[in-house]
């Protein structure tokens, strides 16, 4: 301790001896012994205070206790409102605006309102929950679970587990909720996959961060094949894709659960830019019949630039663009739309892709273009409504605050076999409460 006690009785010392003369001499013995006193206790607590300092500074530093380590007591909570407002040349805008967050009909449209928790459990996990109220298109409010899982934090090796229920990580957007999105719906090659909402299940995911120079991670995820939100494996509405009656299929085995691995790594090729890829697959049986199975590809990319004189993250220019492919084996089956006809085993492949530039022109301002198409083989997905399409939407988003958004976008869709469609949308979100951070 660089000021130690016998400075401070040197200090009142020296102010003693330039008092002032005039002062009775009575008075300045009695003053004296009092300050005497005083010195000494104060000495004697500067010794204690020394000694404690010094006991601490040989003693090293040490973890505390498991039992003393910050818990359950801390917690995330924040509130997101989304919700659109806007006009589409097709009266049923469902069938265009297929993603379960879309606007759905004209006027006015509450496609997500969020309550997301998180938090620190103990030393070696974390939680997280989003509960998600949404208003049909009927007006009527429905509700559901989105995401509920544990995430480990303390795993050696660079490994890390998730488990619950959450968005399976394939490709870059499937896993990012929707007030992250950068255009106002979903891009028709995921909600033609994966579904409307998207694929996530209840399962476990293990991760492992290589050790390299640059960031790789690899991950496999295991989950259910089974609902709506795995919509190319077991789920009861399966006959929109290969025309048949759905078939029943219970867990037997491990090989009735779904595989979704997945590898990613980035680098910065210059000191302003960034550079991350990626491919992923998912592998699971299907119910077009007892022996139907289904794999799914992709491979996706995402680069930015950043001006070396950027303000508040501005001016910037990104691209972000996904690849998907897949292959559906489907049994012999009965036909869903027509009695007493047998469709044959048989393949079906479908493939889509989406590309995405965004310009961050000036702090919180940000323009948009992203092209897209899905299609697959001719005789394959006629029931399945739209058909093969294609669209071009242009948007532009303006941030009043970082808690804040307004967005204005059109559609200009084609599809086969119908008048190509033209779609206005105004999208508006806030944020309420702390919200943690999304991965890059």
């Amino acid at each position: 301790m660089p000021f130690r006690y016998h400075h401070m009785i040197a200090l009142v010392a020296f102010m003693s001896s330039v008092a002032s003369p005039a002062a009775a001499q009575q008075a300045q013995d009695s003053a004296a012994r009092r300050a005497q006193r005083s010195l000494d206790s104060l000495a004697a607590a500067m010794r204690e205070l020394q000694a404690r300092v010094d006991s601490m500074a040989r003693v090293p530093a040490q973890a505390a206790p498991a039992s003393q380590a910050p818990s359950g007591s801390y917690m995330n909570l924040s509130f997101d409102g989304l919700g659109h407002a806007g006009w589409s040349s097709v009266p049923d805008v469902g069938t265009i605006q297929r993603g379960g967050h879309d606007p759905k009909v004209r006027g006015f449209t509450v496609p997500q309102a969020e309550i997301a928790l998180d938090g620190t459990v103990d030393p070696y996990l974390k939680g997280f929950s989003n509960i998600v109220f949404f208003i049909d298109e009927n007006g009527e409010t429905q509700v559901e679970l989105e995401e509920m899982y544990l995430l480990t934090t303390s795993l050696p090796h660079n490994l890390q587990i998730k488990a619950g229920q959450f968005f399976t990580e394939f490709g870059r957007q499937n896993q990012q909720h929707p007030h992250s999105w950068a255009f106002a719906d979903q891009p028709l090659v995921l909600n033609r996959m994966f579904g409307a909402d998207g694929m996530r299940s209840q399962g476990a995911r293990l991760s492992w961060l290589l050790p390299m120079p640059f960031y790789v991670e690899a991950m496999m995820t295991v989950a259910n094949s089974v609902g709506e939100t795995t919509r190319s494996f077991r789920n009861e509405e399966s006959s929109e894709i290969h025309g048949g009656i759905p078939v029943e299929r219970a867990v037997q085995n491990a090989g009735d659960l779904m595989y979704a691995p997945r590898i990613a790594a980035s680098f910065d090729p210059t000191d302003n830019q960034a550079l991350v890829f990626g491919v992923s697959g998912a592998f699971g049986p299907n119910n077009s019949g007892a022996t139907g199975k289904t794999s799914i590809g992709g491979a996706d990319v995402y680069w930015k630039w950043k001006s070396p004189t950027a303000r508040q993250g501005f001016p910037f220019v990104s691209l972000q663009s996904e690849v998907l492919f897949s292959s559906y084996d489907a049994d012999a089956r009965a036909s869903a739309s027509t009695d007493d006809v047998n469709l044959p085993a048989e393949t079906l492949k479908d493939r889509g892709w989406y590309a995405q530039l965004l310009w961050g022109i000036k702090p919180m301002l940000i323009a948009g273009l992203r092209g897209e198409s899905a299609y697959g083989d001719e005789d394959v997905y006629a029931s399945q409504p739209p058909g093969n399409r294609s669209r071009v939407s242009p948007n532009i988003t303006w941030h009043p605050s970082e808690y804040s958004r307004l967005r204005l976008q059109y559609n200009y869709g084609r599809r086969v076999g119908y008048k190509d469609d033209h779609s206005v949308w105004l999208q508006y979100e806030f944020l309420i409460g702390s919200h943690s951070a999304h991965k890059f």
